[in-house]
């Protein structure tokens, strides 16, 4: 029997750009700065599980409608902000960016990606 491959990891810091750039839903990130400055790495890791779970779902196939609706849910119902204006537009493009990143997943060495 032949070992088990290893999954692909993810870049944290390429996800987490993508959640302070495009998502950001209580707004902790003040304009015209990045959440790697010394001052922001307090709060750094704020999405980071919402945003793993939804890369994950991607990678797993799940359907990008499904995973932008668990995002709104995040936000609307587990931060209890409701529904706001853009919330959905939002989550879509939290949804694109990461399926329109090609390093955002590594592979262990010596694994080639599967086209």
């Amino acid at each position: 029997m032949a070992p088990l491959t290893p999954p692909p990891r993810i870049r944290l810091s390429r996800l987490r750009d993508i959640g302070w750039s495009v998502w950001d839903p209580i707004g902790l990130l003040p304009a015209g700065e990045n959440w790697n400055d010394p001052d922001n790495l307090c709060f750094a890791d704020e999405y980071d599980n919402y945003l793993i779970s939804a890369a994950g779902q991607l990678r797993r196939g799940i359907a990008v409608a499904e995973v932008a609706d668990y995002l709104v849910g995040i936000e609307a119902e587990d931060m209890a902000l409701g529904e706001t204006p853009g919330c959905r537009e939002r989550a879509l493009a939290v949804v694109a960016a990461i399926n329109a990143d090609p390093q955002l997943w590594t592979l262990p060495e010596g694994q080639d990606v599967a086209v």
